[in-house]
């Protein structure tokens, strides 16, 4: 009797023990086919300190396609900074209150220090993820502070360097109608971003440093800044083509936007309209689409061009994985730079109408 009694016990044990388990696994089996069913896209906020320059413009609409591509994964919400620090201060202030699971955050450069100081302040407070578009590499100790931050940035030493071989392309191609007063001399006009614009210094410093290793005598007029504002650009252009008429040979520009505005200004006095003999050349850095129709018309010289959906790319693949707590590089082939931090994406080449 004892033994029947134990092989029943034995039973009901173990009988109990398979049953808690089937029920623990279906348990799990629905928690996970639920999830499958309610998981919410990464929503992202993006700021871009202005939305009148076409290549910001262009990053946002590489981002929208990639939203396209991977519907109910991604979910990008944009913000116009208005190249206004106090604007962006505010828009960030409301997408932390809104808990977006990832920031990209285009700062203006003149108050980049401490917008950044603050913004990586703030975020770290409410443990939301950052990347920091274009960001000056003197501040990257900034956001080293907060692992869950790091910076995207184009490769602006790059830039410089193939806008000066463009530009020497153009002048040894073409020297008969860019030197008016056949001096050997180039005598140009540089519209520069922000005064304290990274990208800015590097991509004036390695254009003209570039063209003067080539054996070209050049001779600045003006060095301006437009603030990347294609509106300013024009407004300027404008003025010194009054003041210095037909001794501008070249106008050289840290970005599309201010060389459209250059060409709008010279338009205006009957310029760059398509005729070689009355033009000046404008040399750009982006490689948008507008300048490049631009240069087909023969309206502008060149640009040098940046693959936007590269850039994107890199702001997707990083940014999914700082939303989803990972390394931010894991699965991708991009490496920091010595900073630690910045990612550089590189530009490809340069387009020109000098160019065969």
């Amino acid at each position: 009797m004892k033994k029947i009694f134990k092989k029943i016990m034995i039973f009901i044990i173990t009988f109990v023990m398979m049953t808690s388990t089937l029920m623990h696994h279906n348990v799990k089996m629905t928690s996970a086919i639920l999830n499958i069913g309610t998981r919410k896209s990464v929503d992202v906020g993006v700021l871009l300190n202005n939305f009148y320059n076409p290549y910001n413009l262009l990053i946002k609409k590489k981002l929208e396609d990639i939203q396209k591509e991977n519907e109910n994964k991604i979910n990008f919400t944009f913000f116009d900074g208005k190249a206004n620090p106090a604007i962006e201060s505010e828009i960030v202030n409301n997408m932390l209150k809104s808990n977006y699971d990832l920031l990209v955050l285009g700062v203006v450069d003149e108050d980049q220090p401490k917008l950044t100081e603050e913004f990586v302040y703030k975020a770290k407070q409410k443990n939301t993820p950052l990347i920091f578009l274009n960001l000056n590499p003197a501040i990257s100790n900034t956001i080293k502070s907060y692992p869950k931050s790091i910076a995207i940035n184009n490769d602006s030493v790059q830039a410089g360097i193939l806008q000066g071989n463009m530009i020497v392309d153009a002048w040894n191609t073409d020297k008969k109608n860019i030197d008016k007063n056949g001096d050997n001399i180039m005598e140009y006009i540089m519209i520069k971003g922000q005064p304290s614009s990274f990208a800015a210094t590097e991509r004036t410093k390695n254009s003209i440093s570039t063209i003067n290793k080539a054996g070209i005598i050049t001779k600045e007029l003006e060095e301006v800044r437009a603030n990347w504002n294609p509106d300013l650009a024009k407004s300027i252009v404008e003025q010194l083509y009054l003041k210095y008429s037909n001794k501008i040979e070249v106008i050289i520009a840290n970005n599309d936007a201010m060389a459209m505005g250059a060409i709008q200004a010279l338009q205006k006095y009957g310029y760059n309209m398509g005729d070689k003999t009355k033009s000046i050349p404008v040399f750009g850095i982006g490689g948008v689409p507008e300048t490049q129709e631009l240069i087909k018309k023969g309206f502008m010289a060149g640009t040098v061009s940046q693959n936007a959906r590269d850039f994107a790319d890199a702001i997707y693949s990083i940014g999914m994985n700082l939303a989803l707590s990972k390394d931010p590089l894991e699965g991708t082939n991009y490496k920091f730079d010595k900073t630690g931090v910045i990612i550089t994406i590189p530009f490809q080449e340069y387009i020109s109408q000098y160019t065969k």
